[in-house]
């Protein structure tokens, strides 16, 4: 059996979480694909973060981007109303203790003084290390629901495709989203890059699944999933039983199940015929793969070179 590892935000259990120093740790560790996440700041860039607004446990205000800013602080704020410079002023690499139901401050090892990235430096990052192999899959962060906090869904995906067309990433990536409009798009602009519908319980809803109504599909997903224009069905892992994986395979979508930290819960989810696993912890996937007998990712070391 063949299933593929990707590390969630880089490896969010292990270092901080869509980070340079967090995919370099993947990497190394050894996965299939990075999964990260992008939203559109004030001034167009494409920027890393999963939350539309700076979140108070993965970002702490250092400095303002210049004297008497009056966006400042930063954290808290709509990440579209933000420009990098300000986004850059922001400590990304200290998971704050104060939060107290932060399960992953405990297993992330701090990487202080790190600045959150943009999309090109991840994959510069990843051209450095020579990780041809290694697939960038990038969730577009887009909420129907808060449209004064989402970029504008085509725009998003057109300078996403646009970036990851100049690196010559295409074919080696995939658009993800929860915002099934963005599957549409993405269909009509790069037909041939693979294509998540991401799926959880919060957005069974035709405002995320582009005027879809899952009652049209007697409840079918993966049947939606496909009419919506995915490629892959990628579902939170509550979502997924033996039933879920029969309609998966009756739509011919591989299934891509999020995010599984539990070797046993991801054992299950193997004998369902998952094609991925989406996990914060790499090495506990990697050491479940071992016990099977299955082939793992190659971990990658950075490119060395010596000077005269």
């Amino acid at each position: 059996m063949h299933a593929e590892i990707h590390g969630h935000r880089g490896a969010r259990g292990l270092r901080p979480e869509n980070t340079l120093p967090g995919f370099a740790h993947a990497l190394e560790l050894g996965v299939d694909a990075l999964e990260l996440d992008v939203a559109l700041t004030a001034d167009r860039r494409l920027v890393l973060t999963h939350d539309l607004t700076v979140s108070p446990i993965t970002s702490a205000d250092v400095r303002p981007a210049f004297h008497d800013d009056p966006l400042f602080p930063y954290v808290g704020r709509p990440v579209r109303e933000l420009t990098l410079a300000q986004l850059h002023t922001l400590e990304v690499g200290v998971r704050l203790p104060r939060h107290e139901n932060d399960r992953f401050a405990p297993t992330q090892v701090p990487v202080p003084n790190t600045r959150m990235p943009t999309l090109g430096a991840v994959l510069g990052l990843v051209d450095a290390y020579g990780a041809h192999g290694v697939r960038m899959h990038v969730e577009l962060k887009s909420d129907p629901t808060r449209p004064e906090l989402s970029a504008d869904p085509r725009e998003l995906t057109e300078r996403v495709i646009a970036e990851l067309d100049r690196h010559r990433r295409l074919d080696r990536a995939a658009i993800l989203s929860f915002d099934w409009r963005i599957l549409e798009i993405a269909r009509s602009l790069a037909p041939a890059t693979r294509r998540y519908a991401l799926i959880e319980r919060a957005t069974m809803d035709s405002a995320w699944l582009n005027g879809l109504r899952l009652d049209d599909f007697d409840g079918d997903i993966p049947a939606a999933a496909a009419a919506a224009g995915g490629t892959t069905i990628s579902p939170e892992h509550v979502l997924v039983d033996a039933e879920f994986a029969r309609r998966a395979e009756k739509a011919d979508l591989p299934m891509v199940v999020w995010t599984v930290n539990e070797p046993g819960r991801a054992a299950e989810l193997l004998d369902l015929g998952a094609a991925g696993l989406v996990t914060d912890y790499p090495d506990r996937i990697r050491a479940l793969w071992a016990e099977r007998g299955m082939p793992t990712p190659e971990p990658i070391t950075p490119m060395r070179h010596t000077g005269k």
